[in-house]
């Protein structure tokens, strides 16, 4: 998708769609006021009918509209006139071109860049349109023998600027928004492949073909017998039971200078999960092929970066295998060692997301790293705590966490901090190991931060745990790409942890 900015006359613009945001009262934006007095009070009109309310989110389709050389224009509600709260205009931005793709047009001008957002300049609405703007066109049907026909043909977004708008730094924000547009679109469609397509090989592939793609991005493969090698014994303790091989993937991003340390970045690749001997219920395990969204996000961030050949410098880890039973498959009451030489006591296989991710959090180590960040589907007890709203958060470095919150409030991917105290950890303890993989019913999400925290001592360290945000059930089932907005936007512009 193409994306510009410009300066427009709204009622003159040649355009397949124009966007005019419309607020509650009867009142209109500027824009839509200009289209209104060109086509003799006729929106005015459909607003005193009651057509539309102006709520945020509603969209109404006008052909034709008298006046106005565009071929249709989409009225959207902006709610209150005196500003809206960036989530608010996240929610008027995905309406908008929701609406917009249903449509045969191949571009389109939006004028929603005057409506006024809490925190909100002209660049970052910019960011946040090219990012709705490419996510609404999203469509997964790789895997159907029937193409499911696309009315969507927007190839081409304009940027509505007013005279007091700064224009360059609006084209930097979009050319930002863009390229996570794109990081996210690549994490969405990993995390929607099937576990038989998407197995830890065909990660490592993607990988590769990444790296071929992006000189400053290089690429290694571990396999089995190399990740035995160095002791790996937890990631190796959940693959035990799988015939497809376990793949460790290292994609170190060299795009600052050499001697800045790198972020390094975790994503628990877990391409199917069963819960191996500790076995799921049937119900809605077909969507345990998402447990590899941490991964998926990594590589959007990884993608999204190298597409801006952005200055930083980032390794990204991905420990991908797969869980499921058989005679080898690790044991309830096993006892394993990491990488750290730590032992751990297996009390349930389900838990295996945090087996995988300490090996690679000890792996970390070897960068010296500024700050490591670990991204994980890891909890169904995060659903239960924030729902499908925000990442659950925790780390043992309150700057790195401060960032990473300011990160996804900016980046409109937020993320909530829960406190990470030793007494949680209580409940770890073993009889016959250094600790066990699981603690009791009670605080699920944090003392499966608190295991990880036993592994990360030597650095600053966060973990996302993206078990509610990571993808949708239910109709809209699918990958929502979540958190790589806020990876990226921590990583470029919240770096010094």
């Amino acid at each position: 998708m193409e994306f510009s900015i410009k300066t427009v006359v709204p009622e003159k613009q040649r355009c397949a769609c124009l966007l005019v945001g419309v607020f509650e009262k009867k009142h209109m934006s500027e824009a839509a006021g200009a289209l209104d007095a060109a086509a003799d009070s006729a929106i005015t009109r459909l607003l005193k009918s009651g057509d539309m309310e102006g709520k945020v989110g509603e969209t109404l389709v006008l052909h034709q509209l008298p006046g106005v050389t565009a071929t249709r224009v989409i009225l959207v509600g902006c709610g209150k006139a005196e500003g809206l709260t960036p989530r608010e205009y996240g929610k008027v931005l995905e309406a908008a071109f929701a609406a917009a793709v249903k449509t045969p047009a191949g571009d389109l001008v939006s004028t929603l860049g005057e409506v006024t957002v809490t925190g909100g300049d002209f660049a970052w609405k910019a960011r946040e349109t090219a990012v709705h703007a490419q996510a609404a066109g999203y469509r997964f049907d790789e895997t159907k023998s029937k193409k499911t026909p696309r009315k969507n043909t927007l190839k081409k977004v304009i940027v509505a600027a007013g005279a007091d708008d700064d224009t360059t730094a609006g084209a930097a924000a979009l050319a930002e928004g863009a390229a996570v547009a794109e990081g996210v679109e690549l994490a969405r469609h990993l995390g929607d492949l099937p576990a038989n397509i998407c197995t830890p090989s065909h990660l490592a592939g993607e990988a590769r073909k990444l790296a071929r793609k992006h000189r400053a991005l290089t690429v290694e493969v571990l396999t089995e017998k190399e990740m035995e090698g160095l002791g790996m014994g937890a990631l190796l303790s959940v693959t035990r039971g799988s015939h497809e091989p376990a793949r460790f993937i290292v994609m170190n991003y060299r795009g600052g200078p050499q001697r800045r340390k790198p972020t390094v970045l975790v994503g628990k690749g877990v391409t199917f999960d069963t819960g191996g001997i500790s076995i799921k219920p049937a119900q809605a395990m077909d969507e345990m092929k998402f447990d590899m969204c941490g991964a998926a996000s990594v590589f959007g961030a990884i993608k999204a970066l190298a597409t801006l050949d952005a200055a930083v410098n980032v390794v990204g880890l991905v420990p991908a295998t797969e869980n499921v039973p058989s005679g080898t498959a690790t044991k309830p009451g096993d006892v394993v060692t990491s990488m750290s030489g730590q032992t751990i006591e297996v009390l349930n296989t389900d838990a295996e997301g945090r087996l995988i991710l300490c090996d690679a959090l000890t792996y970390a180590e070897r960068y010296k790293p500024a700050a490591v960040v670990d991204v994980a589907t890891l909890t169904g007890a995060c659903i239960v705590a924030l729902g499908a709203q925000a990442s659950g958060l925790l780390g043992n470095h309150q700057s790195l966490v401060d960032r990473l919150l300011e990160a996804g409030t900016r980046a409109n991917d937020p993320a909530w901090q829960l406190p990470l105290w030793d007494e949680y950890k209580e409940s770890l303890k073993s009889n016959f190991a250094d600790m066990a993989n699981i603690g009791g019913r009670e605080a699920g999400t944090i003392t499966a931060a608190g295991f990880l925290s036993n592994f990360t001592e030597k650095y600053h360290w966060a973990h996302l745990d993206i078990a509610g945000t990571a993808w949708k059930t239910g109709k809209a089932k699918g990958a929502t790409g979540r958190p790589v907005a806020l990876l990226v936007e921590f990583l470029l512009h919240q770096q010094d942890t």
